[in-house]
C-alpha cells in the first residue's frame, strides 16, 4: 500500500487509473508477481500480491517509479508523488487472505465513493465476479478456491462474503499508524521469525526488527551449546573471560540490534561501556581463536535457520 505525499491525490483522471493498472499487468508479466487484488483510491492504493521469486522490492520500485514518471509527464509536474517507500505486510494466506480481500475491495464503499461495489471501476472486485478472459491476468483462483471448488459457486459465495462488513479486528490492525510486519497465527509468525529474522537489518525492511529472536531464545541456545545454566549467562564473574556469557551478549547485540542499554538490562550490566567491551572482546577472540569463531557461527546458524 502507498499514499500520496501529504495526502495529495495520485489518481486524478481515468487515464491515471488505467496507466497504473497497465503497470500492474507489467509486473505480473515481467516480475512474476501474482496480483490477487487491487483497489485504487484517489490518494492511495492497496494491493494483495504474491511474489514467488522474492522480488517484491524490485517489482514495487518499477511500479511506483514508472507510474510517478508517467503521472508527472501527464500532469506537467515533477518530484516525488508518493509519501515514501511502500508499506508491506506479510500475510498468512489460510487465516487472513479472504479478510484482506474483502477489506481491499470494500474500500470505495467505506469511503462513501459509491453505494454499490459494482459501480466502482478501479478495483479488482469486478474481476472476481466476471468470467471474461480480460481478467485472466488477475490471480483469483486460489482465493476463490477457499470458498468452493466449484467456480460458479465460489463466485456466488465471494459476492456474499464481500457484501458483509469488515470485522473490527481487521480494521483495527490496518488502521494503526505503525503496521505489523507480519499478519497471521502465532505459529506462522514464529515460523517467519525463525526463517527470516536475519534480514531485519536490511535497509528495505525497516519495520522487521520484531522478527529477531527473543533474548530468552538466544540465552537458551547459548546455554545448550555450552552446557551451562542460564544463571551463568546472566551473572557476572570478575577475573576471567566468561565465554558463554560474553557470546550471549555479543549475539544479543548483533542479532537483535538492541541498544547497549537494552542489552545491559538483559545481563544486569549498568554501564554501556561494559557491554561494548564484551562485544568487542568476542569479536577479537573470534579472530584469534578458531574454536570460538566456529561456536559463534554455529549459534548464529541455530538461531537464524536462514535459507539461501
Amino acid at each position: 500500500m502507498n499514499r500520496g505525499r501529504r495526502g495529495d491525490e495520485v489518481f486524478i483522471e481515468a487515464k491515471d487509473y488505467l496507466s497504473f493498472i497497465d503497470l500492474l499487468k507489467e509486473i505480473v508479466e515481467d516480475y512474476n508477481v501474482k496480483v490477487s487484488a487491487y483497489c485504487l483510491m484517489p490518494n492511495h492504493y492497496h494491493l494483495l500480491v504474491q511474489t514467488p521469486d522474492s522480488n517484491i522490492s524490485r517489482a514495487m520500485r518499477h511500479l511506483n517509479g514508472v507510474y510517478t514518471q508517467r503521472y508527472n509527464r501527464t500532469h506537467h509536474c515533477d518530484g516525488q508523488l508518493f509519501r515514501g517507500r511502500y508499506k508491506a505486510i506479510l500475510v498468512e494466506a489460510d487465516s487472513y487472505l479472504l479478510e484482506l480481500l474483502r477489506y481491499i475491495h470494500r474500500n470505495p464503499l467505506e469511503a462513501n465513493l459509491v453505494d454499490n461495489l459494482q459501480k466502482y471501476n478501479w478495483s479488482s472486485h469486478k474481476g472476481y465476479l466476471s468470467k471474461a478472459k480480460k481478467w485472466d491476468w488477475l490471480y483469483r483462483s486460489f482465493a476463490l478456491s477457499l470458498f468452493s471448488n466449484d467456480h460458479t459457486k465460489s463466485i456466488k459465495l465471494y459476492k456474499q462474503f464481500v457484501s458483509q462488513e469488515v470485522p473490527d479486528e481487521i480494521n483495527k490492525i490496518l488502521g494503526r499508524r505503525k503496521l505489523p510486519p507480519v499478519l497471521g497465527s502465532k505459529k506462522f509468525i514464529d515460523k517467519v521469525k525463525n526463517l527470516f529474522f536475519s534480514d531485519k537489518s536490511h535497509e528495505e525492511i525497516p519495520e522487521a526488527k520484531i522478527l529477531a529472536p527473543d533474548p530468552d531464545r538466544i540465552l537458551g541456545a547459548v546455554s545448550n551449546l555450552y552446557n551451562v545454566g542460564m544463571d551463568d549467562l546472566v551473572r557476572s564473574r570478575r577475573g576471567y573471560f566468561n565465554e558463554p556469557r560474553n557470546v550471549a551478549i555479543y549475539l544479543t547485540r548483533r542479532l537483535r540490534g538492541d541498544t547497549l542499554k537494552v542489552v545491559g538490562e538483559v545481563f544486569g550490566i549498568n554501564k554501556n561501556s561494559t557491554v561494548s567491551s564484551s562485544v568487542d572482546r568476542v569479536k577479537y577472540e573470534m579472530t584469534r581463536d578458531k574454536g570460538i569463531r566456529l561456536r559463534v557461527e554455529e549459534l548464529i546458524k541455530i538461531l537464524s535457520n536462514s535459507q539461501t
